[in-house]
Order: C-alpha cells, then structure tokens, then sequence
C-alpha cells in the first residue's frame, strides 16, 4: 500500500515542493507588472512638476502635495493656509462611502440570511438574481439609474401618477442620487461574503440558544452576528474602498457640486489643463488611507482570532 504506513494516511507530502517558487513565478508576474509596477509610477509622477501644457517635467518637488494641503494664494507667495476644498472632497467621499456600506449591510445582511436559509436546490437561482446586475456595465447602469430619477424619469411621473408628489422631485445632482448610485451599483458586494459566512453557520447553535429560551434578538446579536462577522467585515471592506474612488456615480449622478475623490483624480488626467503629478498624489494620499484602513482591520480580526 503506498504511501500507507502506520500512521493511517495521515503522512503528508509535497510532491511539487521544489518547484513552489516556479509555480508561483506566473502569479508574481503579474501582480508585478499589473499592480506594483504602476503603483510605482503613481507614486514617482507624485513627486514631479506640472508642465504648464499638460503632462509632467522630470524635476523633483513635495508641490503637488502642498497644493493638496496648503492654499498658498493665487501666486504662491502668501503665508500657508489650510486647503480645506480638497478635505471636504476626502470627507465628502468618506461619508459617502460609508453610508452606502451602512445601506448596504442593512439591506444585504437580511438578503444574505434569506438565501442561505432557502432549500439548497433554490439557493443557486437566488444568487443569480442578485448577480444579474454585473452582466451589465456600470457606466451603462449609471446612465440607467440616471434615466430612472430625473426630474422626467419613470420614479417622478410613477409618483405623481399615484399621486403621493404634486411635482417632480429634484433628485439627480444631488447627493441623495450619488449615494443610491454607490448603493445600487455595490449591493451584491455586501451579500455575497454574508451568505457565503451564513451558509457555513451552524444552525444548530441558533436552535440551542432558542431551546434555553433566548430572545430572537438576543440569538442574532449574540451568536449569529459574532459567527459571521467574518463575511460582514469582508461585505463592508469590498463595499467602502471601491465606493471611496468610484468617480461614474458623482460624474454622471452628483454634478460638479458634489466631487468625490474619484472625480478630483479622473479630472487632473484629462486634457491638456490636466495637472498628473496632482492628480498622482492625491491618488497616493487615497491608497495610504485605503492601506491604513485595511491594516487596522486585519490586525483587530487577528486579536478577536486569538
């Protein structure tokens, strides 16, 4: 018997372990040229200077990061002031962000617990409704859910048919509408980890808790939320980081009076007025927030491990 032995099949050997790092080479590469490679070249156009007709000049400055935090006048000579315009864009879209993770785990944590406790043959179909969405496009979703709330759109000329509004609502270019665009285009983020931490839960703990006469609320935020807050965590990270740089829900939803980070990024990029070392920092500024965030996160998972 091969590989049998005394020990019940309980050897194990690594077959490939001297190619591991062969076998790894493609996926390094990869990321490599990518993900690292243009990260690196983020963050090296960050630390040049704006050449007045677009595009960069190979001189080394901390510019672009002083316009981002420092108003220094209109010819640069006046003593330092805060820059509060571009901190009310990262807090604008901070906020944002969050509350459409917040909208998302309200809507998605029920949705989630619905599917994984539907027959199993059912399951699959579910899923696939909540995923129909991304054979779309999201800009063409965007362009949609535009259609959908202007002052002309299904939702206003629906209302006033039932007569529940006199006139159409204001809804597009509002910050309102940005946030219903990051919730409907980052829903399916937010119950896809949740059902997936829900279907490996073990009921019978629920059932237990129950039989000792604990109330329904008590069993949800004592033994099921603890359970799979793994998923709830994973749900919250996929929805806030991509909604913090999402820049089609702003553009096409919020107009030039309600800026997210994203957009800021996008316009420093386009055309020759363009300013790419700006643009490149103000980037850089959004990853290192990104990073810290997703830092603290594993780290305090690490200690609820232990």
């Amino acid at each position: 018997m091969a590989g049998g032995g005394a020990t019940g099949g309980s050897v194990q050997t690594d077959t490939y372990a001297g190619a591991r790092g062969w076998l790894l080479l493609p996926a390094w590469v990869t990321l490599g040229i990518l993900t690292l490679a243009p990260l690196a070249i983020m963050l090296v156009y960050s630390f040049l200077t704006k050449e007045f007709r677009g595009g960069v000049i190979w001189e080394f400055s901390l510019d672009a990061y002083d316009q981002f935090f420092f108003d220094r006048g209109l010819f640069g000579d006046a003593p330092p002031q805060i820059e509060w315009t571009y901190i009310g864009i990262f807090w604008r879209s901070i906020w944002q962000a969050g509350l459409a993770t917040l909208l998302s785990l309200l809507i998605g944590f029920p949705t989630a617990y619905f599917i994984a406790t539907r027959p199993e043959k059912q399951r699959a179909l579910w899923v696939f409704l909540v995923t129909i969405p991304y054979w779309v496009n999201l800009l063409i979703r965007t362009v949609s859910m535009k259609f959908l709330l202007r002052d002309q759109g299904p939702l206003n000329e629906g209302l006033m048919a039932l007569g529940v509004i006199s006139e159409p609502l204001t809804i597009v270019n509002t910050n309102l509408a940005v946030q219903l665009g990051l919730f409907y285009s980052y829903l399916p983020f937010m119950v896809l980890p949740i059902y997936a931490a829900v279907e490996r839960y073990n009921f019978a703990l629920s059932e237990a808790a129950a039989d000792l006469y604990a109330p329904r609320w008590t069993i949800l935020r004592r033994i099921l939320i603890p359970a799979v807050k793994p998923g709830i965590l994973a749900g919250c990270i996929l929805v806030f980081v991509p909604s913090l740089g999402s820049f089609l829900a702003p553009d096409l939803l919020g107009g030039a009076r309600n800026f997210m980070i994203g957009s800021l990024i996008e316009e420093q990029f386009k055309g020759n007025a363009g300013n790419w070392p700006f643009g490149a920092a103000a980037s850089m500024i959004l990853l290192t927030m990104v990073l810290i965030l997703l830092i603290v996160s594993a780290r305090q998972s690490q200690k609820e491990a232990r």
